[in-house]
């Protein structure tokens, strides 16, 4: 008989909805204070939409990548799902990861339907999604730290976060093979995809500087944005809208930077992501795992 993972109280979740609204706001109405509003607005209006739908399409396949990550570790403890079912159902946890924050998160609905489908324990399913979460923050670790290095251009620095980065990774690895066996064959695959979701999104980035006219050569705006998406994971605002743009006001203020584009590109990666994740709502009334009936209407 399987267990299910314990049912938190209605209340407690909108408390916490309620709790992520406020910060979001609070974030937002913090950065509007510091911004000239026509200057981001003819940023805005002056964007490329070429290289702006070139920025879709990298972060789509950053998506794709991930989702691919995510079924080897299913594939990990015995979840044989076809490429179609997976997409679709990690579309579906986008989904609702972003627009639903305070009633169903996607990562909890993909362990709840998984082990109801599979007889799977959910502590091997929630464990696979974790992995996922912990292998994409590990590849973001370690691009920040070579970032990092790169744009603040400290030797010490250097030196320190890339062997912090390093030694992190060792230790979720130690982790790994220590307590979740299951997952340690995938390893270092799942690690590499992860480097790659990293880098299709960073040059995401650059395709959204590319539209707003700015020199490729400013790569301060990349280091401020694996920042931002580094503090976006922590569950502190709605799909890390008002956080991540606090520190590209931030970072720009600290880097020397237009602090208007630099939230205008914040606000373009966050409708970026607003679109890519508008697409799971196609999944909502229709099961992703569901197989598609062969038609026998035409059997002699």
């Amino acid at each position: 008989m399987n267990e299910y993972p314990p049912k938190t109280s209605t209340s407690g979740r909108w408390l916490k909805l309620l709790l992520k609204i406020a910060v979001t706001a609070a974030c937002l109405w913090y950065v509007s204070g510091k911004i000239d509003f026509t200057k981001a607005g003819i940023a805005l209006g002056s964007a490329n939409w070429f290289y702006l739908f070139l920025a879709l399409i990298c972060f789509v396949i950053s998506k794709l990548i991930s989702a691919i990550r995510l079924n080897i570790y299913f594939k990990n403890i015995g979840i044989e799902l076809p490429g179609s079912q997976n997409m679709k159902l990690y579309w579906l946890g986008m989904f609702y990861n972003l627009f639903l924050p305070g009633s169903i998160g996607g990562d909890a609905y993909k362990v709840v339907l998984l082990t109801k489908r599979f007889g799977v324990p959910y502590k091997k399913t929630g464990a696979a999604v974790l992995l996922d979460r912990l292998s994409g923050v590990a590849g973001l670790g370690l691009i920040l730290a070579v970032y990092g290095a790169f744009v603040l251009k400290n030797d010490f620095y250097s030196v320190l976060v890339i062997a912090g980065a390093v030694i992190a990774v060792i230790i979720l690895f130690y982790i790994v093979k220590s307590w979740l066996k299951d997952f340690t064959q995938s390893f270092f695959s799942t690690l590499l995809l992860g480097l790659l979701v990293q880098a299709f999104q960073v040059v995401c980035v650059y395709l959204i500087m590319a539209a707003l006219d700015i020199p490729a050569h400013a790569p301060a705006y990349i280091f401020i944005f694996l920042v931002s998406s580094a503090v976006s994971v922590l569950p502190l605002t709605v799909g890390g809208l008002g956080a991540r743009e606090i520190v590209f006001l931030e970072g720009a203020k600290y880097f020397g930077l237009a602090q208007e584009t630099s939230v205008v590109i914040s606000l373009l990666f966050y409708l970026i992501t607003l679109l890519t994740s508008a697409v799971g709502l196609l999944y909502v009334f229709n099961d992703p795992l569901q197989q598609k009936k062969k038609d026998s209407s035409l059997s002699p």
